[in-house]
């Protein structure tokens, strides 16, 4: 839906809540014109229902509104008598037009310092439950999220098996494009395995301000841009055209900004002409050929601890491929029964399946010069270029695009260059050959974001054994930062009994 179309369907919704209270405004002592003016309507409501006028701020809330309004229908019913069992299904189930049952048919009368508090055990549940759930969407929705890591492309820095929260805050929570959606699940629910939103009606895209930018090699969590997969890891083979917010979860380390030029030499990355220094804690892993002399590796240590666990070692012609990072991998060459170590990286000018076609000649290793487009800036346009930046122009910017004899139309009018509507951004894994990222799908539109990876609370080793199965190290500690990981698991538990113990005394001397 445009912006004009919502103001449109704003004004519509005054007018039906106009025309099913009116009567109840009067009877509780208010002007009837008061129920048709937008937003002073909800502060006279919240007056009458007794309810704090704050709530009036969660009406304007995508998603949270949603909850919102079956607490309303409610509530406004019970304002006037209706506190039976059957009134609030009634509410719930009309979706809120028992109201105008009460408006214009009933005799009802307006019930004046009206007793908050519910009227039974069960009410009370309900009514906490229900209270729990808008705040736990809130925080969900535009604070903090949590996020599991399934697969080891950040393998180093994050660990399959690390429970994450995810701030929305730092580079600005995004307003959900898909306001009708079931809180706090994403794009499916769960057991039913059905889809969890509906696309209409649909919100443009609006991000609140945030307080920080994107940085050089952040890690970020974001929409995968090119997802149409129906259900990831489950139905692969379904396509689906998906809203934006509703793309799976995808986390990367973000190694080019929007304006950089991005190259990969041999695997490693530079930009705008310089390499690229990793943060400390990034360990870039690469597929490497280890030569034994015929002699068993797996006895080896470095084998054990590294590889076998997590499943990234093969034999290929009586050798070792193994998944390493250059410490381990130097460690791996002192081993006395270990004759070479040999990176295995793709030879320069051998085309591969990456982005955006095999008419450049990359590959994984080989990839590049690569211009990340920077919102308000123009590249020109040939038919050369046209690869690397046509899906921007159609699906992220929704322009109509064609091409004819060598000639470029960009909705409907001859073009030669493009000015970017947008900052994109370049997402790679540590894990440099066991990665699906930029280099395989392209760019990644600053609309397509979703927050950055602040904190590790729990980590879980499938491949452990017992209590082993917890990495304790990896307990509340920080995603980024300089030095050494350190967790904060012991000032947490500290923390928490220094709280219940004072909780405990204030109760005591009470």
């Amino acid at each position: 839906m445009t912006s004009s179309e919502w103001i449109l369907f704003f004004l519509a919704l005054q007018g039906v809540h106009f025309l099913g209270t009116w009567k109840l405004y009067k009877k509780a002592g208010r002007k009837a014109w008061e129920a048709l003016v937008p937003i002073y309507n909800a502060v006279v409501l919240m007056q009458i229902i007794n309810r704090p006028k704050w709530w009036v701020f969660l009406l304007f809330v995508p998603v949270i509104n949603l909850l919102l309004f079956p607490v309303l229908w409610v509530e406004t019913s019970r304002s006037f008598g209706k506190n039976s069992t059957a009134a609030t299904w009634l509410s719930f189930l009309s979706l809120g037009f028992y109201l105008y049952y009460l408006n214009y048919m009933a005799d009802v009368a307006y019930v004046t310092d009206r007793d908050l508090k519910p009227k039974s055990a069960l009410g009370e549940w309900v009514s906490s439950i229900l209270f729990a759930v808008i705040a736990a969407t809130l925080v969900h929705t535009y604070v903090m999220q949590p996020f599991t890591i399934p697969t080891s492309s950040l393998e180093k820095s994050l660990l399959v098996g690390d429970f994450l929260f995810v701030s929305k805050f730092h580079y600005g929570a995004r307003v959900p494009i898909t306001p009708i959606a079931a809180p706090m699940v994403h794009d499916t629910l769960p057991l039913l395995g059905i889809r969890s939103y509906l696309k209409k009606p649909a919100i443009p895209y609006l991000r609140i301000p945030g307080f920080q930018k994107i940085k050089r090699n952040d890690i970020v969590v974001f929409n995968w841009p090119t997802d149409t997969v129906q259900q990831f890891f489950k139905r692969p083979d379904r396509k689906i055209v998906k809203p934006v917010d509703k793309k799976s979860n995808y986390v990367k380390r973000c190694v080019a900004i929007a304006g950089d030029s991005l190259e990969i030499r041999g695997g490693d990355i530079y930009i705008n002409g310089s390499y690229s220094e990793m943060p400390e804690r990034a360990k870039p892993q690469f597929f490497y050929t280890v030569d034994t002399k015929g002699q068993n590796l797996s006895e080896n240590s470095l084998y054990n601890k590294y590889q076998v666990r997590r499943g990234e070692a093969y034999i290929q012609a009586g050798q070792y491929v193994l998944n390493l990072d250059e410490e381990h991998a130097n460690k791996m060459k002192k081993s006395p029964i270990v004759k070479s170590v040999q990176k295995n990286l793709q030879k320069k000018g051998n085309a591969e399946r990456v982005f955006p076609s095999a008419s450049y000649k990359w590959n994984r290793d080989h990839f590049g010069p690569i211009y990340i487009p920077e919102k308000g800036k123009t590249v020109e346009l040939t038919a050369k270029t046209l690869p690397l930046y046509s899906r921007i122009i159609k699906e992220y910017e929704h322009h109509e695009l064609s091409t004819e004899a060598e000639k470029i139309y960009i909705d409907g009018k001859l073009a030669d260059s493009y000015t970017f509507e947008q900052n994109y951004y370049w997402m790679m894994g540590d894990n440099r050959h066991n990665s699906e990222d930029s280099r395989y799908w392209g760019y990644v539109p600053f609309d397509h974001v979703v927050g950055k990876p602040v904190f590790v609370w729990f980590s879980w080793d499938s491949y452990g054994k017992g209590l082993d199965k917890i990495r304790w190290e990896r307990l509340f500690t920080t995603v980024h930062g300089d030095g050494p990981l350190k967790s904060y698991f012991y000032y947490f538990l500290g923390m928490l009994v220094i709280y219940y113990g004072f909780k405990k005394y204030r109760k005591r001397k009470s």
